[in-house]
């Protein structure tokens, strides 16, 4: 089982009109250009909205199906019987405009996922799609500890592949533990599917400090780039997904996996200054996934919240953040925040959503 390249293409963050709309020219756009430089593998899930479909209207509906290969995951979180996965399944088959899919996922397994998963036997559905045919290659993704994956790959020897969150600034760190995770799959011998490269654009995106220290030794090259080639060296990883929302983007990744440089001694000395300095700042590590916001009662936009919170913090301009949080929240503010716990049960990152919003209120709003 492989892929064509390194670079994959994640559907989640695809760009969108000033109606909040996927805008599917551009979409179509980015998709013909990735193709015609001979990368292939394309990241969707049921519940990336609007997704799936603009994957039909922009690549099944107009390229051939043996130029492409398409991921897509069953959520747990929409499944409330044992009929809601071949429904599932069957949806994502129409929307995406396809008769079978090449890479499929139980998606984000965690602590409050997994039971629902092992209860309605996900496993088994996910072995009999791949025995009809209607399903290549099977695997899942994966945000808890590296003893939960460990037990995982022991128990089920029929996964081929997991998708992980691998980034320069979550190789160390105490809740993610991406260098330990990913150990633990290349003992398996499992391959690797790298999402969160850049975690939810804070690599692209450093702050001054850092952002001065990585041009002085990268002038021509972005940020994202330096995150992107740390992931694609990784032993074990077969692709890496990027999220990536416009066409400048898009030619900026192209450009990192088509000329390649592995990490070397130099960058990995880099890494270790930029993390540093990263982690001097106090930040909410949201990448942006927006789980959180679908089953907010409140309709809280959390991520953006959040998102305007680190740049105040990192940049300290009051006056901004203000004038953002209050065009942001759109007359959802942080105090709005009724402390259901809907969000953190949802969050990959394992944020402490309701204590974040009662600091950003207080931050902003007293």
């Amino acid at each position: 089982m492989q892929t064509n390249s390194k670079l994959g293409f994640g559907l989640m963050r695809l760009p969108r009109n000033g109606d909040n709309e996927i805008n599917l020219p551009k979409v179509c756009e980015m998709v013909d250009e990735f193709i015609e430089k001979g990368f292939t593998y394309f990241d969707t899930a049921y519940v990336y909205e609007g997704s799936e479909e603009a994957t039909r209207a922009c690549l099944t509906s107009r390229h051939s199906r043996e130029t492409y290969t398409i991921a897509s995951k069953l959520p747990a979180w929409e499944i409330k019987c044992a009929e809601d996965m071949p429904r599932i399944f069957n949806e994502s088959l129409t929307r995406l405009g396809v008769e079978y899919i090449d890479f499929y996922l139980l998606h984000a397994i965690g602590e409050n996922s997994l039971p629902v998963y092992d209860q309605y036997d996900a496993w088994g559905f996910l072995r009999k799609l791949k025995a009809e045919g209607k399903v290549k290659h099977i695997g899942f993704s994966f945000h808890s500890s590296p003893a939960m994956l460990e037990e995982l790959l022991t128990a089920h020897p029929e996964v081929e592949f997991v998708q992980l969150q691998i980034n320069y600034l979550d190789w160390e760190d105490d809740a993610v533990r991406s260098s330990e995770i990913l150990s633990v799959a290349n003992a398996h011998g499992v391959p690797v599917i790298v999402m969160e490269p850049v975690k939810g654009g804070q690599l692209a995106l450093l702050p001054p400090r850092e952002a001065a220290r990585y041009k002085e030794e990268y002038p021509s090259r972005s940020a994202s780039s330096f995150a992107l080639r740390f992931a694609a060296s990784q032993p074990g990883v077969m692709t890496v997904l990027s999220g990536m929302s416009s066409a400048e983007q898009m030619k900026d990744n192209l450009s990192t996996f088509t000329n390649f440089s592995v990490f070397g001694e130099k960058d990995y000395a880099l890494m270790d200054e930029i993390v540093s300095g990263i982690r001097s700042y106090p930040y909410i590590p949201c990448t942006n996934c927006r789980y959180c916001v679908e089953g907010c009662p409140k309709h809280i936009k959390i991520p953006d919240l959040f998102r305007i919170k680190n740049r105040y913090d990192r940049y300290g301009d009051k006056r901004e953040a203000l004038t953002h949080y209050k065009s942001q929240a759109e007359g959802a503010f942080a105090s709005d925040c009724i402390r259901c716990g809907k969000c953190e049960k949802v969050c990959p990152q394992h944020i402490a959503v309701r204590e974040q919003l009662k600091k950003i209120a207080k931050a902003f709003e007293d």
